[in-house]
């Protein structure tokens, strides 16, 4: 029976494994005079955890980035929100899975390999070296290839364990995984409500079809927000001090 039931599910995960990759889509070159001037990226280092708040026409979604375990991917995304890359930008594609506990899949974004907007690709980060794992709310760099992931990224709706690297595994894909590089703290009901959006009959194709919204959702701006530093220490303050306010406080 378990057996049977593994057979039963190598068809759905090699559609998941497939879909999680950016649509092979050719976008034509822009003329010189409309390639966007985009700001220069920070150089200065990045501490080990960064917060990016994506306003779209659905909502506000605010995303942890763990720069510490997954430097790669984690610090390429801080890039496309710091160089204004991800703005009118839009959430394209909504993957439901017909198994398991509903709603289950997830939803896609990115520039959709836009070359006024990609920087060059970077190294994959697999799951079973960085330790982070494709739980509900996990964000995932869509790719071709391992090393070929650029300006697309993905978030779980629900717990995708297929997309983990299988270091065990015969098949190059399901070894390799994808790379999660952080979480979503505020807006799971953003992203849910764009999972939920309805789907093109006409979009789409080969395994794609049948994912692609028929709305996309706009990424109106993506930024990064203030690092968060532990409180000050307050001084103590003699009670002789304190007893008296001083001139001009309101209290």
């Amino acid at each position: 029976m378990q057996f049977t039931r593994r057979i039963a599910l190598l068809t759905p995960l090699a559609a998941l494994l497939v879909a999680a990759a950016p649509p092979k889509k050719r976008v034509a070159a822009p003329p010189r005079t409309a390639v966007p001037a985009y700001p220069a990226p920070s150089k200065a280092p990045l501490p080990e955890k960064v917060r990016v708040a994506l306003t779209t026409e659905a909502g506000l979604i605010v995303v942890e980035l763990d720069v510490k375990h997954a430097p790669a991917s984690a610090t390429n995304f801080v890039r496309y929100a710091e160089t204004r890359r991800f703005d009118g930008t839009v959430f394209y594609r909504a993957m439901h899975l017909a198994w398991g506990q509903q709603p289950n899949g997830l939803i896609q974004a990115g520039t959709r390999g836009d070359p006024r907007r990609n920087l060059p690709p970077i190294a994959h980060e697999p799951t079973d070296q960085t330790g982070i794992l494709h739980k509900a709310g996990t964000l995932s760099m869509a790719r071709y290839a391992p090393g070929t992931a650029t300006g697309d990224f993905s978030i779980m709706v629900s717990d995708q364990p297929g997309l983990d690297a299988q270091p065990e595994s015969a098949d190059p894909e399901a070894k390799a995984g994808y790379a999660a590089f952080g979480q979503v703290v505020e807006g799971m009901d953003v992203v849910k409500a764009i999972f939920a959006a309805p789907i093109s009959e006409t979009e789409g194709e080969g395994i794609m079809r049948g994912q692609i919204l028929a709305k996309p959702v706009k990424i109106i701006a993506a930024r990064r927000l203030p690092d968060t530093a532990p409180a000050p220490v307050a001084s103590p303050v003699p009670a002789s001090t304190a007893a008296a306010p001083q001139p001009g406080t309101a209290f």
